[in-house]
């Protein structure tokens, strides 16, 4: 036996020979997962996560990963590299018959990785536009989408409202559109369906080849939704006690489903023998809203405190150097465009395209060494002036009663939200700035929600709304003023250190201007308004 083995040398050179060939892409995002409705960050003992959580602990558990509050402006920021203040999107989600998408002029991830070779494949969730064909996935680089267009759906039904979005669509041989509608899929669950075409996609795909899958699952976006026999199998551990305990139930239960379901996709990729070379990243597109828990974190989905934007997140593969830690490093959903381009070998100077610029950087190094990478995020920036809103007069002149207060003072002012709300006023009265530099978190203006924090066990109550450090329900507030927090020693987000560190407030602010000067300006919103969005009981473009 001794003489069959090979010398140390011989066998580092096929290693590397194996590595150095661009790797398999498996990019899996969740759907508002809340920072502690899984295994792997520590604290959760009531959700069965265990797919996950062997993947993360054996893999790079990622601290500090930033993505955007909300759905649209985080998977636009992946899919280009480019913070959302770039794209339009810092307005906020689309709306499901809503004028707008990514600009033609983006290159998006799986275009830039199809013209290096790789088969690219989306399953699940888009909601990056679709009033014209030009904008759906495979007119932007999937060989195939199957999945849904728009925000969220029925997952059984497969319908949004009143029309159906469920689709399997690829390009004809003259690039057209092959719309490509599942009826036929009523019934089942999406999940489960996701799951299964990825599986499909796998055990189909020629390894010789790199395969870039995108893997959006729609859990555990609302309508809360679980089969039976797996709420009894899943959701045991799930207290009585709890207010609408029935919703937690299958909300839980949701998430142990999509765990199987990355679990099954892993085995698919050991069974093809391309687990050496895949690199898998998991992340959620923001926090949890009042279903999930997003503890030890303030605030939840649409709050751009952590629990809004601090992402349960990790990468596995064998090609890390490092594994096995929780990387603290700071990084940013914008980073796996820049790393994965690294890692296909692309040259964005060659292609007849031109590439926009990006603000992602490449954090291959601090997810496999544990070098650092980056030291500053921007979380968000709202400015009206970029934007012709289309609300009425009456909105306006209330939003302009409370002005804004870029400034270095801790002081609040209360907006009154019971006031503003009907008149759809909040969006216009919003012109604030958050952003992360090394330890220092700012957030400062006008239009902040203020949330509080969610348990740590999901036992009680607090699931239902927000809490305070008293464990007192919190009402979401918005105000105006400016919040500075050290999240080395306080990731509770509960000392606001803006009267203390004035200089630092100071120097945060004056990095302002530099991204307000890349907002793209955004025409007032245009939306169908007379039904042609859909066709024959279907979602489809109109324009």
């Amino acid at each position: 036996m001794l003489g069959t083995l090979l010398p140390l040398p011989v066998l580092l050179i096929l290693v590397n020979s194996v590595y150095s060939k661009q790797p398999h892409i498996v990019l899996i995002v969740a759907d508002d997962l809340g920072y502690n409705d899984v295994g792997f960050r520590g604290f959760n003992t009531f959700i069965s996560t265990q797919n996950l959580d062997k993947l993360a602990n054996e893999g790079v558990i990622l601290e500090n990963h930033i993505v955007s509050a909300t759905c649209s402006p985080s998977r636009t920021s992946l899919m280009t590299g480019r913070y959302a203040i770039r794209t339009g999107f810092w307005k906020g989600n689309l709306k499901r018959n809503e004028e707008f998408g990514l600009g033609l002029d983006e290159t998006l991830m799986p275009e830039m990785l199809k013209r290096n070779g790789y088969r690219t494949h989306g399953v699940g969730k888009w909601h990056l536009g679709m009033f014209t064909w030009e904008h759906t996935p495979v007119k932007r680089g999937f060989e195939t989408w199957f999945g849904m267009y728009l925000a969220e759906q029925n997952y059984y039904s497969h319908k949004s409202v009143e029309g159906i979005d469920f689709r399997d669509n690829y390009l004809d041989a003259d690039g057209n559109v092959v719309d490509n509608v599942r009826r036929d899929l009523e019934g089942q669950y999406s999940t489960h369906l996701f799951t299964n075409r990825s599986v499909e996609l796998i055990q189909a795909h020629d390894q010789n080849e790199p395969l870039f899958l995108y893997l959006a699952y729609t859990s555990v976006h609302t309508p809360h939704q679980a089969p039976q026999e797996d709420v009894e199998k899943y959701a045991m551990n799930i207290s009585a006690n709890i207010t609408d305990f029935l919703m937690r139930k299958k909300y839980s239960t949701m998430i142990s489903i999509m765990d199987e379901g990355v679990g099954r996709v892993v085995d698919a990729l050991k069974q093809k023998g391309m687990m050496e070379n895949t690199v898998l990243v998991f992340t959620s597109d923001n926090g949890a809203g009042l279903s999930g828990s997003n503890y030890p974190l303030r605030g939840g989905k649409r709050s751009f405190f952590e629990g809004g934007v601090r992402a349960a997140s990790f990468v596995y593969s064998p090609r890390l150097e490092k594994s096995g830690y929780i990387n603290k490093n700071l990084h940013h959903v914008t980073d796996w465009y820049a790393t994965f381009q690294k890692l296909a070998g692309d040259k964005p100077n060659l292609h007849q395209k031109p590439q926009l610029e990006i603000d992602g950087v490449d954090i291959w190094s601090s997810l496999s060494k544990g070098e650092p990478c980056r030291d500053e995020v921007l979380y968000e920036l709202r400015d009206p002036s970029k934007r012709l809103d289309s609300t009425g007069k009456d909105a306006r002149d209330v939003a302009r009663a409370y002005p804004v207060s870029l400034n270095t003072s801790s002081t609040t002012i209360q907006l009154p939200y019971d006031e503003m709300r009907p008149l759809k006023a909040l969006n216009y009265a919003q012109d604030f700035f958050a952003i992360r530099w090394k330890n220092w978190k700012l957030i400062t203006g006008t239009g902040i929600t203020l949330h509080g924090w969610t348990s740590s066990t999901g036992q009680t109550d607090e699931y239902e709304q927000f809490t305070d450090e008293s464990g007192n329900l919190h009402d979401w507030t918005i105000v105006s003023g400016t919040f500075l927090f050290d999240l080395t020693v306080d990731i509770r987000e509960k000392n606001n250190l803006a009267d203390d560190y004035p200089d630092i407030v100071k120097k945060l602010l004056n990095k302002r201007q530099s991204y307000v000067e890349k907002v793209k300006f955004i025409s007032e919103r245009k939306y169908d308004k007379h039904g042609i969005s859909l066709v024959d009981g279907v979602w489809k473009p109109w324009v």
